[in-house]
C-alpha cells in the first residue's frame, strides 16, 4: 500500500489521539500533519504495525506541546476550555462508550488535572485500548511504570467522572426549552431546566467579553443568562440578528450562536437527571474557527 494511503487510513484516529492529547483540534491537525512528514521521510522498510508506529509519534509530539502549554495555561485569561468539536457518532473511529466519554468537555477538562504522562498512559489504555508493553514502548518506560502511571490517573479522576448515558436525540427536548427560554429572557423558564448545583465556565480567552471565573448555583447562573439576553441591544447586537441552532459538540447536546450569520459563542451542556448540570460557554474566536470549518463544510 502506497505511504499515503497507509497514513490516511489511521489519519483519524491519529487525529482523536492528538485532540484527546492536547485539548485543541487545531494543535491536533497540526501535529498529525507533523506526524505525516516524519512517517514519510523515516518509515522502516519492515515496519510491521504502522498504527503502533504512527500513534508512537503523535504520542511523543503531544507530550512535548503539552509539557510547554501548561506554563501558558497557568497564564490565561479566564476559565480555560478546550476547543469545541462538531462530532458524529458515524464518523468517531472504533465506537465504544470511553471512546464517546473521553471527549467531553468536562472530561477533556478533568484530564487537565493530569501530568502529560498519565494523561498519555490514560488514554493509551483506557480509552484507546493499547497494551501496556505497546504504550511502554511508545513512552519509553517499562509496563511497571505504565501501570502505576494508569492507576494513579484512574484514582485522580474516578470520583469526578462524567458519566452519560442519555442519547443526544433524548436530551434535546431539554436543550430546547433552555433555547426558548434564553431567546425570551425567561428567568422562571430558565430556572426549571438548571440543577440546582448547576455550574458555568466562559471562555473568552482575554480577546472578548467573557465571565472571569465559574459561577455556580442556578439563582446565580439564571441571573448571568438573563442578563445576556437583556444587555443585548445596548452593545449593539440585534436579536432578530441572532440565532440558536442545537448541533452535538463534544459528544453533548450544544447551542452554535450566531450574530448576523457569525459564530459568536457556543454553548455546551452537561445533563444530569433530566436537569442541565454545567454550561460551558466557548467565546474565544480562536478556538472556534475548527468548529466554523467544520460547519460550513456540512452546508
Amino acid at each position: 500500500m502506497p505511504e499515503v494511503d497507509l497514513f490516511q487510513e489511521h489519519r483519524r484516529r491519529l487525529f482523536a489521539v492528538a485532540y484527546r492529547m492536547l485539548g485543541s483540534a487545531s494543535d491536533a491537525e497540526d501535529v498529525v500533519q507533523d506526524a505525516w512528514l516524519r512517517f514519510s521521510a523515516a518509515r522502516p522498510s519492515d515496519l510491521r504495525s504502522p498504527q503502533a508506529y504512527l500513534t508512537t509519534i503523535v504520542t511523543r509530539l503531544c507530550l512535548d506541546r503539552l509539557k510547554s502549554a501548561r506554563a501558558a495555561r497557568e497564564e490565561y485569561i479566564g476559565p480555560w476550555l478546550p476547543e469545541p468539536v462538531l462530532t458524529d457518532d458515524r464518523e468517531e473511529p472504533e465506537q465504544s462508550v470511553a471512546l464517546a466519554e473521553s471527549v467531553t468537555l468536562a472530561f477533556m477538562v478533568l484530564l487537565e488535572t493530569l501530568s502529560p504522562e498519565e494523561r498519555a498512559v490514560f488514554l493509551l489504555r483506557e480509552v484507546f485500548d493499547h497494551e501496556y508493553d505497546e504504550i511502554a514502548a511508545m513512552l519509553d518506560m517499562t509496563p511497571a511504570n505504565c501501570r502505576q502511571l494508569f492507576h494513579r490517573a484512574k484514582l485522580h479522576i474516578a470520583d469526578r467522572r462524567p458519566r452519560y448515558h442519555d442519547t443526544l436525540e433524548a436530551k434535546r427536548p431539554l436543550v430546547g426549552r433552555f433555547v426558548n427560554a434564553l431567546r425570551d429572557g425567561d428567568g422562571d423558564a430558565l430556572t426549571s431546566v438548571l440543577a440546582e448545583d448547576v455550574g458555568f465556565w466562559s471562555d473568552g480567552g482575554g480577546k472578548v467579553f467573557a465571565a472571569r471565573r465559574p459561577i455556580f448555583g442556578r439563582d446565580h447562573v439564571v441571573q448571568v443568562l438573563v442578563g445576556i439576553r437583556r444587555t443585548a441591544p445596548s452593545v449593539g447586537i440585534a436579536l432578530a440578528d441572532v440565532t440558536l441552532d442545537v448541533v452535538e459538540v463534544n459528544h453533548e447536546p450544544s447551542v452554535v450562536l450566531r450574530v448576523s450569520g457569525r459564530i459568536d459563542s457556543v454553548y455546551t451542556f452537561s445533563i444530569e437527571n433530566d436537569a442541565i448540570a454545567a454550561i460551558r460557554i466557548m467565546r474565544n474566536p480562536d478556538k472556534l474557527r475548527f468548529l466554523e470549518r467544520q460547519l460550513s463544510s456540512e452546508q
